[in-house]
Parts: structure tokens; sequence; C-alpha cells
């Protein structure tokens, strides 16, 4: 019904930066928020970031201040530009859409597949 592709993952030396970019499409009327979370091995999948329709932002403890979550509503994308990265920002990255569908079965959270940051030296 709705579709979140990820793209910009890879492997960054630490200090270094990276764009994720995730891009919904399919049966969608409206995106209402959208967001990244983050699991590394071993753990559960934790909020990185949350935006919501009108721009209003908020971010995990351990990424404010390096971390920059935002979106382009016509094209139905999010983004989250991560700068100063670190060994312990290394995860597997998802977005998140909260959709409200052109159909009532489309209607709910959506999850991307997931994509791969690594930081290290």
């Amino acid at each position: 019904q709705v579709q979140l592709v990820e793209s910009g993952g890879g492997l960054v030396q630490p200090g270094g930066s990276l764009r994720l970019s995730c891009a919904a499409s399919g049966s969608i009327f409206r995106i209402y928020a959208m967001g990244w979370y983050r699991q590394a091995p071993g753990t559960q999948r934790v909020l990185v970031a949350h935006i919501t329709r009108g721009g209003s932002t908020n971010y995990a403890d351990s990424v404010k201040g390096r971390f920059t979550i935002s979106r382009d509503t016509a094209l139905n994308t999010v983004y989250l530009q991560m700068n100063s990265l670190k060994p312990e920002d290394t995860a597997v990255y998802y977005c998140t859409a909260d959709v409200q569908g052109t159909v009532p079965t489309a209607t709910g959270r959506y999850w991307g597949q997931g994509t791969q940051v690594t930081v290290s030296s």
C-alpha cells in the first residue's frame, strides 16, 4: 500500500557526515509525522529524531546538536543530516511515516527497510 525507500547509509570515519533520505510512495493522501529510529546489534530500536507535518522536531539527547531532521512535504520525503559522527552512532537506521491513506486499509505507520550506518576508522 505504502512503501518507504531509504538511501544514504554507508561507512564513514569518526567526525564525518552522512545524509539519509527516505521517500514514501503509494496510496498516500497525507503524511503526518515522520521519523528516524536506529538499532545497534543486541539493542532495542530507539527513536533518533521526529518531525511533525508542521515542522516541529525532537531529538534523542545523544544526537542533539549533531543531527538534523527535515522533510519535503511535497515529495513525501524525510532527511536526516548526521554530522560529527561517532562510533556509537553505528546502527541500522529506519525511517517511519504516519500515513493517512487514500483508502482506509492504507492508513497507519510504515517503516523503511533500514540502511546501515557504520562509523569507524
